[in-house]
């Protein structure tokens, strides 16, 4: 009898390992692809003949729909099947991917970003409902973890294979490696995924999609375009998508807590380890996405280096915060999430005060060194964090749960990387040269120490449940 159940155990166990490799490739190919196409925009611009503000919206429209399509990845989720609703998804992405890949003028290429994020946007939370669905309380740390090793990895892996790629290729083979993963991926799951998220039905309310569509979208936008546009924060632009934002997301808050069914549930911000998880989170990935796009910035332009180079500077934290996210998802089931990250983020402030003192004669090692110290504190952070906060809600509010999550990393990231652009503009020196440059750099890593200082006392805040104790 026991032999049996043991069989049954491992049956399980191989299941949910193979349903977990298929979801993570997806999310794999998503994360590359988001993050492939920052180091080939100069080719792409000088190939289809563009100024850098049109090229820009390459990326910026892709966050865009993302950030639009992510808060109704919860309804979508109450409506359809797991397998229908992840093969659309991949369906959607591989589609995108083939139009970018052959789009011979910008307009097509940009009809190839919206269609590929439509499915990106689905895929990230709707992974994250089913991790937390298979996996039980005590396991999920693990599962999460290893779903974190993916989203450390493809944005590290981006940048060097995009600044290889275009060095060899033309610009389109970027498009032409994400390919074959989609494909094998979608394959792979039409035989292997099985239903794992209950189907409610819910009532689908057109208003509330357009007020979170203009709402988010709005201030995704407005964020993006102050750290990309010459007059920053002061453009009319970035106030008209900042002001349209902000009305309608309170707008589209006040409709949710009035519907019976809402499509983003808010109520679930009365969960107080979820609050505390999702703000940490922000601060976390704020400090993480805004430094990825930074320093790029500031090897390239200031000290010197190529773009492959600086790729190649992000790859050891890259590395080890992918080989970090498994063992610390271990270390969350057996500990809870507490003290990993207080340390985390101790690891986090400090590196980000090092990165302060630079010059023009800091040196490719100090930031590869650095910035691989401060990826194994975000790493500390980041799954732990999460898992602990969606751990607490019930299991029909996960996929409300993930959408929040994401929604909100999302808004973080575009946040933490218009503020340290524009902290990196205006406290620059431009009569002191380079040095004036690299000035600008260092103070907008001070503004994130203390954003980073700020979610170190909030971790001691963060309780650790009943299951972890029993457990270690």
């Amino acid at each position: 009898m026991g032999d049996s159940q043991e069989n049954q155990q491992q049956k399980n166990q191989a299941k949910r390992t193979t349903l977990m490799l298929v979801l993570i490739s997806g999310a794999f190919a998503a994360i590359l692809n988001q993050t492939l196409l920052a180091t080939a925009l100069p080719h792409i611009m000088s190939d289809l003949d563009l100024s850098e503000s049109t090229a820009q919206w390459l990326t910026s429209i892709f966050m865009l729909v993302n950030g639009i399509m992510i808060p109704v990845t919860a309804l979508l989720i109450g409506r359809f099947t797991t397998r229908g609703l992840f093969l659309t998804a991949m369906g959607l992405f591989g589609l995108g991917t083939v139009i970018c890949a052959f789009a011979p003028n910008f307009g097509i290429l940009m009809v190839g970003r919206v269609v590929q994020a439509s499915g990106a946007g689905i895929i990230m939370p709707l992974m994250q409902t089913i991790l937390m669905l298979l996996y039980p309380v005590e396991k999920r740390g693990s599962a999460m973890g290893m779903f974190g090793l993916v989203i450390a990895f493809a944005p590290a892996i981006g940048p060097t294979l995009s600044g290889w790629l275009v060095e060899h290729l033309p610009w389109r083979s970027l498009f032409y490696v994400v390919f074959p993963i989609v494909v094998v991926d979608i394959i792979i799951a039409y035989f292997l995924l099985r239903n794992v998220t209950e189907r409610t039905y819910p009532r689908v309310d057109v208003l509330s999609i357009i007020l979170s569509s203009f709402g988010f979208g709005g201030l995704l936008y407005g964020f993006s375009l102050a750290g990309s546009d010459p007059e920053g924060w002061g453009s009319s632009h970035v106030i008209i998508s900042m002001v349209i934002g902000a009305v309608t997301v309170t707008w589209f808050i006040f409709r949710q807590l009035k519907l019976r069914e809402p499509i983003l549930e808010f109520r679930i911000f009365k969960y107080k380890m979820f609050t505390l998880s999702t703000a940490l989170g922000m601060v976390v990935f704020m400090a993480m996405i805004g430094a990825a796009t930074v320093l790029p910035i500031l090897m390239q332009n200031m000290l010197g280096f190529s773009a492959f180079d600086s790729g190649l500077a992000l790859l050891p934290g890259a590395a080890v915060m992918g080989l970090m996210n498994p063992i610390t998802g271990r270390m969350f089931d057996k500990f809870g999430a507490k003290w990993l990250a207080v340390i985390g983020l101790i690891i986090v402030s400090a590196t980000t005060f090092m990165f302060t003192t630079m010059t023009t004669e800091t040196t490719f090692a100090y930031i590869a060194t650095v910035n691989a110290f401060r990826m194994l504190g975000v790493a500390m952070v980041m799954m732990p964090v999460t898992t602990a906060g969606l751990n607490e809600l019930p299991n029909k509010m996960m996929p409300h749960g993930t959408a929040m999550n994401n929604t909100m990393r999302q808004v973080s990231g575009a946040v933490g990387t218009a503020m340290m652009v524009t902290v990196m503009s205006n406290s620059a020196i431009p009569e002191q040269g380079l040095e004036g440059a690299v000035h600008g750099v260092n103070i907008s890593f001070l503004v994130v120490g203390f954003i980073a200082i700020v979610g170190l006392i909030m971790a001691f805040f963060i309780k650790n449940p009943e299951h972890n104790k029993n457990v270690a």
